[in-house]
């Protein structure tokens, strides 16, 4: 989940906003990283009380269409749709990371350097196994982190230091239209997105949440069990929105106090070298290096996990279009291993056809705030209809849930309505 959350929507979409619109777009940042935990929460909850995986809960939802094997709710459409998108973001992480190492090796074309990223996604995937891929992930996760820390504790004994008429100017509610695509694939892309949500659940069922909850049964603690997991859950959610929000806010100031005066908008295969002026400028020509190993490690883990998570789904698709039984773990298992050495070159293969890294992650970004309403309304549909009264959200994180709802709608209705345009 942290290798996933801070990702391309912080280090590319996010400083790009910086970039091009100032400080002035700072509430939007928060927002952004702060109004979809609520989301992730509530949806995982229902999967970790009722025991169902997330594409299980998309064919509950009201509403049938004909499919293969019988009839399927609408969602579970819509979700298979997401993939599309959600591999043109991939070739774009795999991109990111790749002209992060073509930063270091001039020499090196990037396509070839995606070419063999995606050889060693591949090559750490092939056992389909969470643990391994937790080994890979938890180093990744600590050196961009620290890196991240690093560099705004030496921004800010420059002077480019962010002041406090800085934070001022960024919390007016200011709105530029002009850049409205871009804020709303930060929207969609920034903290916690439908990606990462719905992957959320999978990683709780193969650490075992669901599995330690149980039934409920006669004489048994079940009530206090599950009270017990949700509180684990909790605290991954409070987790997740402080490495979020460590993360976030440093690169948006980067490029707001850095490139935005410099009038520099990353794009094209251009990007990472120009964000790496945001490292450059405020520290000095040393920063390049601390810059290019950051980078390449958020977006590098960002592209692993990502086709790990994608991996779940193509089982669970299967068996809830009727093509595969539930009970056939093996099955499952080649599934997951064939997807994470498959699909790398897929992602190689968008990046080839596009070769516009901020493009491909916005297009992923604008689907995925289109994603967000249905999964939201999910978390209220099942909670309310077929949680035990004891474990259902609490008053305040009912209202909270349905008021991101009704904001989620209208940035998805926003995302049609400029796209359109």
């Amino acid at each position: 989940m942290s290798a996933s959350i801070v990702g391309s929507g912080e280090i590319i979409l996010t400083a790009s906003l910086g970039a091009a619109v100032g400080f002035g777009m700072l509430w939007w940042v928060l927002l952004s990283c702060w109004s979809k935990s609520i989301v992730q929460a509530e949806l995982t909850r229902y999967v970790v009380v009722s025991g169902d995986t997330y594409i299980r809960a998309l064919n509950r939802i009201p509403g049938r269409l004909p499919g293969p094997k019988g009839p399927v709710a609408w969602p579970v459409f819509v979700g298979l749709l997401a993939f599309i998108p959600g591999l043109t973001g991939l070739g774009g992480l795999m991109g990111g990371a790749a002209l992060a190492v073509v930063l270091i090796f001039p020499e090196l074309s990037s396509a070839w350097v995606v070419a063999g990223l995606a050889l060693l996604i591949a090559i750490l995937l092939s056992t389909g196994r969470y643990r391994r891929l937790e080994q890979v992930l938890i180093p990744l996760v600590f050196i961009f982190t620290l890196t991240t820390l690093v560099c705004l504790g030496l921004m800010q004994s420059t002077d480019r230091a962010v002041t406090m008429s800085d934070i001022a100017s960024g919390l007016q509610f200011e709105f530029d239209p002009t850049f409205a695509v871009l804020a709303l694939a930060v929207y969609g892309y920034t903290g916690v997105n439908s990606a990462e949500i719905s992957a959320y659940t999978y990683w709780c069922i193969e650490k075992g949440y669901p599995a330690r909850v149980g039934k409920p049964s006669a004489g048994d603690d079940y009530v206090g069990r599950a009270q017990g997991w949700l509180s684990v859950l909790h605290l991954d959610v409070r987790l997740t929105l402080l490495l979020i929000t460590i993360a976030t806010l440093p690169f948006y100031c980067l490029g707001a106090g850095v490139l935005h005066p410099a009038g520099e908008v990353p794009s094209g295969t251009e990007t990472i070298s120009v964000l790496s002026q945001m490292f450059t400028e405020t520290i000095g020509p040393g920063a390049f290096w601390l810059f290019a190993l950051g980078a390449f490690c958020i977006l590098f883990s960002s592209s692993v996990s990502g086709v790990a998570a994608g991996a779940r789904y193509i089982p669970d698709y299967l068996m809830e279009l009727g093509f595969l039984d539930r009970d056939r773990l093996d099955v499952r298992k080649k599934i997951i291993r064939t997807y994470g050495l498959l699909v790398p070159f897929v992602g190689l293969a968008f990046y080839l056809g596009f070769q516009q890294p901020v493009l491909m992650v916005t297009i992923a970004a604008c689907f995925g705030a289109l994603m967000l309403p249905l999964q939201c309304f999910m978390a209220i549909y099942l909670g309310e209809r077929t949680l035990p009264a004891e474990l259902k959200p609490g008053l305040v994180a009912k209202t909270f849930l349905r008021l991101t709802f009704l904001f989620q709608l209208l940035m998805a209705g926003l995302v049609i309505y400029f796209v359109a345009l």
